[in-house]
């Protein structure tokens, strides 16, 4: 495979050449690597054993390997050179990829499209067989410990020849099978639990957390609470249900026992009581499940408002940089999708899962008490539903995972073609989207077909193996009363119970099916709070009032992501209270220069200043609070103009507002508009054009009133009358305020009481007034004389 999603792909170098597993860098920063592997993808296996690998090497702090997207997050110690870590990764990716394929591979009907569910085999290896393989990773373990487990089953088999019924009777009384059932569930648990933790990182007091407690967090009271109600309602359910059972006994026989011991003699007399007890009882159980299912809704409520707020807070405190880097479409979908179905999930499925419990939990009692010859027909199914419940979560995991990338994917691509409409239409490619969609749909459909298929097909071996219980139940228990063993007064009420049992059990596959969506879920989220955000410890305030402006950069080197270096040994000096125009080729790096002023972007090398003092000293919200930032392409929000302009100055009244719109040159078009400030601009301003969204940009950072703005061909759009009475009104704004003009159109800096000239790697060219750089003879003489159409004498063309 020479590419990997696209692009090309570095290759490992692994031990013996046994592989050659494509990995490539994602992000590499001082303390943080985030790669793209393509054995992770799809396989949480190999994700689990690149964790465990990884985090035993010296100095790596915390590793996460995420199958659903295949990139590996590494944060080690800022003093373990980038390179060496790049080396363990690599090592840690091919030992996992050795040891997945050291294990056993069931295989298993493959549709087209659809991921390998092992990790291929290297280039030149030769397959392994079933069980072959490392001696650890071998179906069965070690060659002794398949002796002794042949051994064992041997003399277990002779016991059972030999003293068969003796066993069977020993089976059959209540304790022993309880205890036996509670060994075996216990034992099912424990093995997928330790398969589920293997390879995962541990919490800092060592234990792993499960997901259920990271999902509930801080609303364990409210659980608690919800959980009280609904144990509460399912009993009162499971009573009224007996004590109907009980009722058709008592007028079958006409008369009840035990009711005549607390003086209730004769059906006049009972059917009355039976009746009030059993209306008594709806009403208990409606109050309670109504109560249960309000605190259920509050809960899943409250979990998904906490998650997305907590969510949301961090996104915001991320760095530009990384979120250049993810996708908004799959940033919203967390924010919406995910975090909503761990709400519902909390809401519903975790609603069921106590009363199924409790369905259990009271079943269990009661046929030891009223028939214990019966009880182990209550048992007996409880390990086989838990193995089917793990079981369906380990073969779903991969296949939840793949549906959810691929609903990503859709979902991208349907947010980018919404947004790029007009150059679908003007390329006439309504068709080739269209397919292109239908064949991304098709994709999802598919993988949730397969995933809901094993769904529903551990839902009908839950059905079928719990409806077992009634016949056998009917059967067994009318020998019981034909022999006189049980009466059958004890046997009424067993009839029901476990029909409720079956209806709960019903539901299991349903609960397994959304938990592991919202461990899906939670998953997504919990990568988006691992990305780091902006660090503003221990910084230093900056008074609004006192700064002066002056700007100095020193020997910053600055390179984005796999790219050449934009700043090279770049130093400048920008003066305060001036004017100053930067210009030169596009990729000089103008735009480079605002966002490291911003922090947006961090230097690799060097420091960026602001009236002598680093930036990286700051106080985030005061650096960005005393400067005034307007882009080239301005984001307006889905509001009014006013709403706007008063985004980040939401105190300022009407009268500073209209003041700052026609500073900007928008008062004209505002007030031409039918509902003039309170007009709505539509999604980014779709409504208006370039040059009035840039206006009115424009206008927000006059309003602001920042002692520093910079203007990153905030005129680009607008036409030479428009641009010429901006610039008659920034000349006024603009006094004793340090101005940073960036821009193409040299006569937007033409009056500049400065201009730097630019050209690839940062380098300053020029710099001087416009009428000193005209005369130079230089680069920006030649531009000028092509912009303006005028013959500079003596310029020469570049």
């Amino acid at each position: 495979m020479s590419f990997i999603l696209g692009f090309p792909a570095a290759r490992t170098s692994a031990p013996h050449g046994a592989h050659d597993v494509p990995i490539r860098a994602r992000s590499v920063v001082p303390g943080r690597q985030r790669w793209d592997v393509a054995a992770v993808f799809g396989h949480p296996v190999v994700a689990r054993l690149v964790e465990s690998h990884l985090t035993t090497g010296g100095g790596i702090q915390e590793v996460h390997a995420n199958p659903v997207t295949g990139r590996v997050l590494v944060r080690h110690d800022r003093t373990l050179d980038s390179r060496r870590v790049a080396q363990l990764l690599r090592r840690s990716v091919d030992r996992a990829v050795l040891d997945a394929l050291a294990q056993p591979v069931v295989p298993a009907a493959r549709q087209p499209g659809d991921p390998v569910s092992a990790v291929p085999s290297p280039a030149g290896a030769r397959p392994r067989k079933p069980g072959t393989g490392s001696v650890t990773g071998a179906a069965g373990g070690s060659p002794r410990g398949r002796l002794l487990k042949v051994a064992a089953g041997g003399a277990a088999t002779v016991v059972a020849l030999a003293y068969g019924k003796a066993c069977m009777g020993l089976l059959l009384h209540p304790f022993v099978s309880l205890g036996a059932a509670a060994a075996a569930t216990t034992i099912v648990i424990r093995r997928a639990l330790r398969r589920s933790r293997k390879g995962r990182p541990e919490q800092h007091d060592g234990r792993v957390r499960h997901p259920l407690g990271q999902i509930i967090g801080p609303h364990k009271r409210r659980f608690a609470w919800a959980t009280l109600l609904s144990a509460a309602g399912q009993m009162a359910e499971t009573s009224t249900f007996a004590i109907f059972s009980y009722t058709l006994m008592v007028l079958v026989q006409g008369n009840g026992g035990l009711l005549a011991q607390w003086g209730l003699v004769g059906l006049a007399a009972q059917l009355p009581f039976l009746t009030g007890a059993v209306a008594l009882a709806c009403v208990v159980t409606a109050g309670l499940e109504y109560g249960a299912g309000i605190a259920w809704r509050r809960l899943g409520q409250s979990v998904e408002h906490d998650w997305r707020t907590r969510t949301y807070a961090h996104v915001q405190r991320l760095s530009p940089a990384d979120l250049e880097r993810e996708h908004t479409g799959r940033i919203t979908a967390v924010l919406t999708e995910d975090v909503s179905r761990m709400g519902t999930f909390v809401s519903s499925s975790m609603h069921h899962s106590v009363q199924l419990v409790t369905s259990f939990a009271v079943l269990l009692p009661v046929f030891t008490l009223l028939a214990p010859q019966l009880a182990w027909l209550a048992f007996a199914p409880i390990p086989l539903m838990a193995w089917l419940s793990f079981r369906y979560h380990e073969r779903s995991e991969a296949a939840l995972a793949v549906s959810g990338e691929r609903r990503g994917r859709l979902r991208s691509r349907i947010s980018d073609n919404l947004q790029a409409n007009p150059t679908v239409k003007a390329f006439c490619s309504e068709g080739y989207e269209a397919a292109h969609i239908t064949e991304l749909s098709q994709g999802c459909a598919d993988a949730t077909e397969r995933s809901g298929r094993s769904m529903v097909l551990q839902a009908q071996v839950v059905r079928a193996t719990a409806m077992t219980m009634l016949p056998a139940t009917l059967f067994l228990g009318g020998k019981a009363v034909l022999n006189g063993s049980l009466s059958v007064g004890a046997v009424a009420p067993l009839i029901e119970m476990p029909a409720q049992a079956l209806k709960r059990l019903t539901l299991l596959g349903g609960i397994t099916d959304q938990y592991q969506q919202a461990r899906g879920a939670l998953a997504n989220i919990q990568r988006l709070h691992e990305m780091p955000v902006e660090s503003d410890a221990n910084s230093l305030s900056l008074d609004h009032g006192s700064v002066t402006g002056e700007i100095e950069l020193k020997n910053v080197t600055f390179a984005y992501q796999g790219r050449p270096a934009t700043l090279e040994q770049m130093s400048l000096h920008i003066a305060p209270g001036k004017v100053t125009g930067i210009v030169g080729a596009t990729g000089a790096g103008k735009t480079t220069v605002a966002k490291l002023l911003m922090r947006f972007r961090r230097p690799d090398s060097g420091d960026v200043l602001l009236d002598g003092r680093n930036v990286e000293d700051l106080a985030l919200s005061d650096l960005r609070g005393v400067i005034g930032y307007v882009s080239q392409d301005p984001f307006l929000f889905d509001a009014t103009i006013a709403e706007n302009i008063r985004y980040g100055t939401f105190g300022a009244d009407d009268e500073r507002l209209v003041d700052a719109a026609r500073t900007a040159g928008a008062d004209s078009f505002i007030e031409a508009f039918p509902d003039g400030y309170h007009t709505m601009v539509g999604e980014r301003g779709s409504a208006l054009s370039g040059g009035q969204r840039q206006r009115i940009a424009l206008a927000r950072t006059i309003l602001k009133n920042p002692p520093i703005v910079i203007l990153d061909e905030a005129t680009s759009a607008v036409d030479n009358g428009t641009e010429a009475a901006i610039q008659r009104a920034l000349n006024a704004f603009g006094k004793d305020r340090t101005m940073v003009v960036i821009a193409h159109r040299l006569s937007t800096i033409r009056n500049a009481d400065r201009i730097v000239v630019l050209e690839r790697g940062g380098v300053v060219r020029e710099q001087g007034t416009h009428h000193e750089l005209v005369q130079s003879d230089g680069m920006y003489a030649t531009m000028w004389g092509l912009q303006a159409g005028e013959k500079v004498p003596g310029a020469r063309r570049e």
